[in-house]
C-alpha cells in the first residue's frame, strides 16, 4: 500500500511549484498557493502561542465560507489539533451536546452563547501570516477531523476521520471525476458537511482554484461568477439543482459548453431528472456519488456513460470495494438484497466514544443502508434499512413510494413512513406525509386512484396527512424520526 501525502503537503507542494496561483477566492478576498501557506503558518502559530493549544486538542469550527475558515482549518491540522467543522447557524442546544461530547476546548466563530467555553472571533485570523516555509505534516494515522452526522435519526454521532481516510477519499473522487489542476470549481454548497469540505480538499489537492459562494440563495450571483471567473465546474445537491429551476429555469444549460464537470450527490435523485440533467450537458462529465460521512464518495455514476443504469448508484469508486451482505455478514449472491457494506482508505474505523463491535463486518464498514449489486457491478440502493416499512412480512422501500408520489400533479414534496396496523394483521403499513401545492385539488383519493396502477397493493400508502412541510437536513435527506404518526 502506498503511503499518500497528506492534503496540507500537497497545497504545499503546489505552492512551491505553482506560488502565485489563485489558490482561493471568497467575495471580494483571494489568496494564492503561496499565501495560503503563508496564513495556514500563521493560523498555527496562534492556536498554539496565544490559545495554548496542544496536538490532541478538538477545536470547534463555524464552518462558513469566510476564507479564514481555511486559515484556521488546515493550520489546526498542522499543529496536530482535531477540527469539528461544524454549521455557524447551529443551535445551541446541539453545539453544547458537541462541545460536551468531544472536549473541546476552544469555539472559534461563536461568539454569541453562554457555553463555558474558550472562544474566539474568526476575524481574529484575518491578517496573521508567516515566512513561507515547510512544515513538519501529521501522520496518516492521526485523526484529523471529528465531523457530526446530520441527525436523520436520533442524536448526531460524532465520526473520527484521519488524515489517511480524507487524503485517500479525495484521491477517489479526483480519480473518477478527472480533477486537474486547470479546474476552477465554484463551490456554493455548505462546507460543514462532508460533501463541500470534501469538495475543498479535492480542488486544493490537485492546485486548481476554488471560488467559495455563500449559498445558493442568490441564483443571479451564482450564474454571474460563473461566467466572470470562467468555472469550469459545478457542485449541488438536488435541492439545489431543483432550487435553481425553479427560479430560473434550464438557464445553468448555457455554460455547458464551459462546465467540464458537474459532481451532485447526498440525496435521492430520480434517473428521469438525471436524464434530463444530463440531456441539458451533452459533453460534460456529469457525476452523482453515493457515500456517507463516515465513507465519503463510496460509489459514482457519470450520467452519460450509465445511461443505462440511471436508477442505480453506480459501481465503488476508484481503491474501493463494496460487498452486499446478509444478517450474517455472508456475501448476498447477486441481485440479492441486503446491507451495503464498504471497505476501503477513506473508511472511518469507527465512533467517536462508542463500542463499533456492530459497526463492521471484518473489514467491510456497515452503512446500514439496503440495496443489491447486479452481475456488472452496480449497486442499487433500496432505503435506508431502519427504514424499510415491513408490510406483512414484504419490505417496502419509501424511496419507491415516494418517487411515485411526486410523479403526481398537484404534489410539491412527500414523504413516507411505517406505522403501526391497527387492524393487527400486516405489522406496518404505510403512511404518506404530503405538501400539496398551492390551490390544488388534490384529495387523498385523488392520489390512492392514480398511484393504484403504479405500485403493488401491498405499497399503497393506508394513511394520509398533509404537513405544510418535509423536515430535511440542510442538504436536503429526508428526516424521517421527526414525522409523527398521528391519526386522532
Amino acid at each position: 500500500m502506498t503511503m499518500l501525502d497528506c492534503i496540507e503537503k500537497q497545497i504545499w507542494q503546489w505552492a512551491i511549484a505553482q506560488p502565485d496561483k489563485i489558490a482561493v477566492k471568497s467575495g471580494k478576498k483571494s489568496v494564492t498557493y503561496k499565501e495560503l501557506c503563508e496564513r495556514i503558518l500563521g493560523a498555527k502559530t496562534y492556536l498554539v502561542d496565544n490559545c495554548q493549544l496542544k496536538e490532541g486538542d478538538v477545536i470547534i469550527i463555524a464552518a462558513g465560507k469566510q476564507i479564514e475558515f481555511l486559515f484556521v482549518y488546515f493550520g489546526a491540522h498542522l499543529s496536530g489539533i482535531k477540527v469539528v467543522p461544524i454549521d455557524a447557524a447551529t443551535n445551541p442546544t446541539r453545539l453544547s451536546y458537541i462541545v460536551d461530547y468531544t472536549k473541546a476546548r476552544l469555539l472559534i466563530g461563536f461568539d454569541d452563547n453562554n457555553i463555558n467555553v474558550n472562544k474566539i472571533a474568526l476575524k481574529e485570523f484575518s491578517e496573521l501570516q508567516m515566512p513561507f516555509s515547510e512544515p513538519k505534516f501529521p501522520l496518516g494515522n492521526q485523526i484529523s477531523d471529528i465531523l457530526f452526522t446530520t441527525g436523520t435519526t436520533g442524536k448526531p454521532k460524532g465520526v473520527p476521520l484521519t488524515f489517511e481516510n480524507e487524503t485517500a477519499a479525495a484521491r477517489n473522487i479526483n480519480e473518477f471525476i478527472n480533477n486537474t489542476k486547470d479546474d476552477i470549481e465554484l463551490l456554493a454548497l455548505p462546507v460543514s458537511h462532508s460533501f463541500g469540505l470534501g469538495r475543498v480538499r479535492c480542488c486544493l489537492s490537485k492546485g486548481a482554484t476554488l471560488i467559495l459562494l455563500g449559498s445558493f440563495a442568490n441564483v443571479k450571483k451564482i450564474y454571474k461568477t460563473i461566467e466572470e471567473e470562467h468555472v469550469t465546474g459545478f457542485t449541488m445537491v438536488p435541492a439545489s439543482w431543483r432550487y435553481l429551476q425553479k427560479l430560473s429555469g434550464n438557464k445553468l444549460s448555457e455554460y455547458a459548453s464551459q462546465l467540464h464537470y458537474i459532481e451532485m450527490g447526498s440525496a435521492f435523485f430520480s434517473a428521469e431528472e438525471k436524464k434530463a440533467l444530463a440531456d441539458l450537458f451533452p459533453n460534460t462529465r456529469v457525476c452523482m456519488h453515493y457515500g456517507l460521512t463516515e465513507a465519503s464518495r463510496s460509489a459514482f455514476m457519470e450520467f452519460h456513460k450509465d445511461a443505462l443504469h440511471l436508477a442505480s448508484v453506480g459501481k465503488p469508486s476508484p481503491h474501493t470495494d463494496i460487498k452486499i451482505l446478509d444478517e450474517n455478514g455472508c456475501e448476498c449472491p447477486y441481485q440479492t438484497e441486503g446491507e451495503i457494506c464498504i471497505k476501503g482508505e477513506h473508511v472511518t474505523h469507527g465512533y467517536l466514544g462508542l463500542l463499533n463491535e456492530n459497526t463492521f463486518w471484518g473489514e467491510y464498514f456497515r452503512t446500514g443502508d439496503w440495496g443489491y449489486k447486479t452481475s456488472d457491478g452496480y449497486i442499487y440502493l433500496i432505503s435506508r434499512k431502519k427504514d424499510l416499512i415491513n408490510v406483512g412480512g414484504k419490505k417496502v422501500s419509501p424511496i419507491e413510494v415516494e418517487e411515485q408520489l411526486l410523479k403526481i400533479e398537484g404534489i410539491e414534496d412527500c414523504a413516507c413512513i411505517g406505522v403501526p396496523d391497527e387492524d393487527k394483521v400486516l405489522g406496518e403499513v404505510v403512511k404518506a406525509f404530503i405538501v400539496k401545492k398551492q390551490n390544488s385539488p388534490l384529495t387523498f383519493e385523488d392520489i390512492t386512484k392514480q398511484l393504484t396502477d403504479k405500485l403493488e397493493s401491498y405499497k399503497l400508502p393506508v394513511y394520509y396527512q398533509w404537513i405544510d412541510a418535509i423536515p430535511k437536513t440542510q442538504n436536503g435527506k429526508i428526516q424521517r424520526n421527526l414525522l409523527s404518526d398521528d391519526r386522532n
